[in-house]
């Protein structure tokens, strides 16, 4: 059984009262000698704050970059993943509870260097690394080490994030990413208080801050949960300020929820209401807004915004079509696609490969 790690962080500060506060994302917790933040991984260890699952692994996958989802990031190429536990949201509809509610330390089964995870990622091929399962933004001196070895060796960086981080951290983490996919629950303040026990605004300066002060290349993600977000009008609004704020390039995918975790009586998300959020969005503008978790080939593919055509068929993360010229344009009438392409599509398929790494 692995013991916990106590790495030193940055983003913290002394109270007057002899706690500590985390000054990471926007939560602010307030700790006492011994006691953990909400996230379980930060905690206050000899009037620090520390991180205390630095080279601990809930598990090391090998996946293809769909799956993030990121569909204009180097389609079908391999992306190592990997995550910690605990998680800085309290999200009552969790689809990945068993890792970022994890309050046990024997979920991480794995440990590793940064280099050496550099190292097996550079061994298999992979592309890109993704930080993923829970939210990277709660290991982040682990995941910038990880993020610069790769860097070393020409890997990618891929966060899987709720964008819940304050500025100064934010601002850090991603200089070492390369792509993201930022989880924007809902459009209201309403559904991130009631059922994250977060806010919306920090997610939205997340996405303000990828968008005008970064090169990041970031895809955006909504769950919709029958009778939470999924109405017309909040898709309304959200996919408009989306158009307004971020521009019609950022690709969007609407994602069917299942009943997990604290949130059993809800049903599945009828396929007919991923298919009205994505018709929602391109009436709004968007250039690309995809369908997930769910059977929809049209909804997956990749359609030229100008002409129609589609460029990249998708069917559960494997692609057949490939429209686009080597330099990323539609091969029909040579509008660019917005994005990272090679020249090829990689032929990584669906195919899930768990591997085991140790130091």
């Amino acid at each position: 059984m692995h013991i916990e790690t106590t790495h030193a962080t940055r983003y913290w500060q002394k109270l007057s009262n002899g706690k500590v506060q985390c000054d990471l994302c926007p939560r602010f917790c307030h700790l006492r000698e011994g006691q953990r933040g909400l996230c379980f991984v930060r905690a206050n260890r000899d009037g620090k704050i520390v991180l205390t699952t630095y080279g601990l692994s809930s598990g090391f996958c090998i996946d293809p970059i769909e799956k993030k989802p990121l569909n204009h990031f180097f389609p079908g190429t391999s992306v190592l993943s990997f995550g910690t536990a605990g998680c800085n949201l309290a999200c009552k509809f969790c689809q990945n509870w068993d890792i970022s509610k994890s309050r046990e330390i024997h979920t991480l089964a794995d440990s590793a260097s940064p280099d050496t995870i550099a190292r097996v990622a550079q061994e298999h091929g992979c592309t890109s690394i993704a930080y993923t399962y829970n939210d990277p933004v709660i290991f982040l001196e682990y995941a910038i080490d990880v993020a610069s070895a790769c860097r070393e060796r020409g890997i990618q960086s891929v966060a899987v994030t709720a964008g819940y981080v304050c500025d100064e951290p934010r601002r850090e983490f991603f200089r070492y990413m390369d792509a993201a996919n930022i989880d924007l629950k809902a459009f209201s303040e309403d559904f991130y208080w009631r059922l994250t026990k977060g806010h919306l605004q920090p997610v939205l300066d997340t996405l303000l801050y990828l968008k005008h002060e970064t090169d990041v290349w970031f895809e955006i993600t909504t769950l919709l949960i029958p009778g939470e977000n999924d109405s017309e009008k909040e898709l309304d609004q959200m996919t408009a300020w989306i158009v307004e704020n971020l521009g019609p390039e950022v690709p969007v995918h609407f994602t069917a929820f299942h009943p997990d975790w604290k949130m059993l009586d809800k049903p599945n998300t009828p396929a007919e209401t991923l298919t009205q959020a994505r018709t929602i969005a391109l009436k709004n503008g968007l250039h690309y807004a995809y369908t997930g978790n769910v059977f929809d080939a049209d909804g997956q593919s990749t359609y030229c915004h100008q002409c129609g055509r589609k460029l990249i068929d998708r069917n559960w993360y494997v692609l057949a079509h490939w429209n686009l010229t080597p330099e990323g344009h539609c091969r029909f009438c040579g509008t660019p696609c917005a994005g990272h392409f090679e020249a090829a599509p990689g032929d990584w398929g669906a195919r899930r490969q768990p591997i085991r790494i140790s130091m």
